[in-house]
């Protein structure tokens, strides 16, 4: 399947579930205030029912619109006399039990002789009747209105209301389930995907790398079994050596790929001892210095770290250098401008190796320490590899429980950054 299709898939199925998801949002809000409605309905019909008891008993009936909502939790009762707190509170036990309303509230009654709140009380229904200091109660203002009122404040509405929708949580608990599961299943297929890319790319280099000795051996048996070269003993001497030279250059390469295809930093066998990484920064360089001295390049040091010694292995640590550096020579396109430079920050020692090469695009960044993966170029790599040099580098820091970092602006070159612990004289 192309790349193309899968992405065309992958947005069709986006934009579905955003549907799903989008709708399943509009109809919980619906559903949400709908049970609110009710519940507001149910407050009102049943505080309605308080002031009607609370107006027969005192002989009065003028009342025409006693119950109003001040705010979502809030509901205010006129009443057209003093009220004791004791009759107030059974009333409302009786009313709200009547319409299945249990949930905790607190009241509160307002007295427009003082002006004031004269007294509240909170309401559980799992308990018996609690009568509280009216300063603990949250219905602490006055309903800025002329004459005697009581308020209803329920602090625990919303999840009152939420917890009556009970099939819209459990349908909307699956969506986010299919959701998680979809993307799951996308980050696999495209993990997937980036897997076969790499598996193809390094078929395809192992294949490029092994033909040129397989060809030149070939080439050099059948020129062995000419008659003219077997009576000429330089010449068999000339392409026996060259078959030797190309199998060896064939074994060290099947060698390699084995070896580091193969290693974890679980698996990496070190030999620790105290390390300089000074001296196993110099000693990489050098080992450069042909190469260096080929491509007209130069190497800028400044070994600035005071505390330069970290307890390491000192042959994986050397070559972890060696092909960092050797990295920001072969992917420079021009004179290539290399700065090694290190220093401590804290505990830590810190190394870094920048270079003027052709950078790294921020998308495949992350992408770099994985084995087998080469940035791609096109249908052919200007530079040899099989995408292993920059995994047996992450492979040899995280071994020495240090960390890899790259920063790269494509055209204008990279600098990858190593820590490690210093060690501590």
């Amino acid at each position: 399947m192309s790349r193309r299709t899968i992405y065309i898939l992958i947005l069709v199925a986006v934009v579905s579930l955003s549907g799903i998801v989008i709708t399943q949002i509009y109809w919980v809000q619906r559903a949400y205030n709908l049970q609110e409605r009710q519940f507001n309905d149910r407050v009102v019909i049943a505080m309605s029912s308080v002031v009607d008891r609370i107006l027969e008993a005192n002989d009065d009936s003028s009342l025409v619109q006693p119950v109003s909502q001040m705010s979502s939790n809030f509901f205010v009762a006129n009443i057209n006399d003093t009220l004791h707190p004791y009759f107030l509170e059974t009333l409302l036990r009786e009313e709200f039990q009547a319409l299945n309303l249990k949930e905790e509230f607190e009241y509160g009654i307002y007295d427009c002789f003082s002006d004031s709140i004269v007294y509240g009380g909170r309401v559980d229904f799992e308990r018996e009747i609690v009568l509280d200091d009216k300063s603990k109660i949250r219905i602490q203002k006055s309903f800025e209105k002329d004459g005697h009122y009581f308020g209803i404040y329920f602090p625990q509405k919303t999840t009152l209301v939420i917890g009556s929708m009970d099939f819209w949580i459990f349908s909307s608990l699956m969506i986010v389930v299919v959701v998680i599961f979809f993307g799951y299943a996308i980050a696999i297929i495209l993990k997937q995907k980036r897997l076969s890319e790499i598996k193809t790319d390094f078929i395809n280099n192992m294949t490029h790398e092994l033909k040129t000795p397989i060809s030149t051996i070939g080439i050099s048996s059948s020129m062995l079994l000419r008659e003219d070269v077997k009576e000429d003993p330089q010449r068999q001497q000339q392409y026996a050596t060259i078959i030797q030279n190309e199998n060896e250059r064939l074994k060290s390469q099947v060698e390699r790929v084995l070896q580091v295809a193969t290693l974890s930093p679980e698996k990496l066998e070190l030999k620790n001892e105290l390390v300089d990484m000074h001296q196993v920064i110099k000693g990489a360089l050098d080992a450069l210095d042909v190469k260096m001295t080929e491509t007209g390049g130069r190497i800028n040091q400044e070994c600035n770290a005071k505390n330069s010694v970290v307890y390491g292995d000192r042959v994986h640590l050397t070559n972890l250098i060696y092909n960092l550096v050797d990295n920001a020579l072969k992917y420079t396109d021009e004179q290539p401008n290399i700065s090694v430079r290190t220093s401590n920050n804290g505990k830590r020692l810190v190394m870094s190796i920048s270079d003027n090469g052709i950078g790294i695009e921020h998308k495949h960044q992350r992408l770099i320490f994985d084995k087998f993966f080469r940035v791609p170029t096109g249908n052919v790599h200007n530079v040899k590899g099989f995408g292993l040099g920059l995994f047996y580098v992450k492979t040899v820091v995280d071994a020495h429980k240090g960390s890899v970092n790259v920063s790269s602006t494509p055209g204008k070159g990279s600098t990858f950054t190593v820590e490690l612990n210093a060690h501590e004289s």
